[in-house]
């Protein structure tokens, strides 16, 4: 049975952030709940980026280090995501073209709320291990714009970001523990977008249903894994981020509920094991269908990797759907994730006043879903724009929508 795993990961988490504190204080919320959030910054699109434009950014790093018949080898190209452009097109279409991809590939979009980039990387998964062919390739990207609901306690969490995967039997990131999966899921109104414009839901069932599908899926994985334990199978954890003060309040509550461990133990716990995974989350905020990944992606960044360790990802989907699985990661890991440069990318970020952030705000609202025809002005926010766009390293943005098809161009680098 041959290796399957990620062989590069790299993220696009956008070209500026909020500081949340400052936010909390411009919508005048009680920052007594900043710590139970947990958030420091959150990213925020520009006016001109779509989930298209973040996912194309997120990969292309990852598909410019092919060579020409490593890239002809991508034979699945898959886009999980629930901030969809179009009720029929998929945004993989888009992506596809602006990767450059080859024509001999099949490629689709996925839906599940936040479980939908965890369903793509598992497809793949299954697609790369039954090939009767070597070397097969799948690109899997989570990418989403999360809608940022202004001035209410979740505003300060919703992000915006994409997480791109390569998926082959060349696992030099993560290796799938191939069979080791457990489930959870069931029909649940915790969270819904029934417009484009609009989120609803109700937050406390969210976070109840999220513990009940970390306690359902893990027993269902140690059910299939001969002596899983929660704690002692895992030297590390991931797991699906709206915003780290809700993983730190799920991890209590299983724990409490599978261990009977005492509140110190849990502390010291969650210290130990997924301090790590959670510093690039804070860092941007809840990226949905990527927010796992990104988890994932800072646990190897972070961690201490001085030999091989096992990670135990938890991936969850409002409505829902559940999964717990487990990967194995090491020191080439961490030498391969930090080659990216995804700490120096966030670090790098435009800082915007609130003032710039509402003004952002308005400009990306005036494209409206299934708008027909729409031109942006580039050049709008030029204190962002002409320092973001004039380094080596290419951006891809929407310019435009004529005849309702997407138009983006190239700023930066040679394109």
């Amino acid at each position: 049975m041959k290796p399957v795993g990620i062989e590069a990961v790299n993220t696009y988490c956008g070209e500026t952030y909020v500081d949340v504190p400052t936010l909390f204080a411009a919508r005048q919320l009680d920052d007594s709940r900043i710590d139970n959030l947990m958030m420091a910054r959150k990213s925020v699109a520009l006016h001109c980026e779509d989930a298209v434009s973040f996912a194309v950014n997120a990969a292309k790093p990852i598909v410019d280090a092919l060579s020409p018949e490593e890239r002809d080898r991508i034979e699945l190209l898959i886009v999980g995501t629930e901030s969809g452009v179009d009720f029929g097109k998929s945004l993989a279409t888009y992506v596809h073209d602006h990767l450059g991809l080859p024509r001999s590939c099949r490629l689709f979009e996925t839906k599940q709320a936040c479980y939908s980039g965890t369903a793509a990387a598992q497809m793949a998964a299954g697609v790369v291990a039954a090939s009767p062919f070597d070397g097969v390739k799948a690109l899997v990207i989570s990418s989403d714009v999360a809608r940022p609901v202004p001035h209410t306690y979740v505003e300060p969490s919703q992000g915006a970001g994409a997480v791109a995967m390569l998926i082959s039997d060349d696992p030099a990131v993560a290796a799938f523990d191939r069979g080791a999966n457990g489930f959870h899921s069931y029909e649940v109104m915790d969270t819904c977008r029934p417009d484009p414009e609009a989120e609803a839901g109700d937050v406390d069932l969210s976070l109840l249903t999220y513990i009940d599908c970390l306690k359902g899926s893990f027993t269902d994985y140690a059910r299939k894994v001969d002596g899983a334990d929660l704690v002692d199978s895992f030297d590390l954890l991931a797991m699906h981020t709206p915003f780290p003060g809700m993983v730190k309040g799920a991890h209590r509550a299983v724990l409490r509920k599978l261990k009977r461990m005492s509140p110190q133990a849990i502390e010291e716990d969650f210290t130990a094991r997924l301090s790590a995974a959670i510093e690039y989350p804070r860092q941007v905020g809840n990226i949905y269908a990527g927010t796992v990944f990104l988890a994932l992606a800072s646990t190897i960044d972070n961690a201490v990797l001085d030999r091989e360790r096992r990670v135990g990802v938890f991936s969850y989907g409002s409505g829902c759907s559940s999964e717990f699985y487990s990967v194995v990661v090491g020191p080439e890991s961490q030498r391969r994730v930090r080659s990216m440069g995804i700490r120096e990318a966030l670090d790098a970020r435009y800082e915007l006043s609130v003032d710039e952030y509402d003004e952002l705000l308005a400009a990306t609202a005036e494209l409206k879903f299934g708008a027909r025809e729409f031109t942006f002005d580039l050049d709008r926010f030029p204190q962002i724009t002409k320092a973001r766009f004039s380094g080596e390293r290419p951006r891809l943005v929407l310019e435009a929508v004529r005849d309702y098809h997407r138009e983006y161009v190239w700023l930066g680098g040679d394109r």
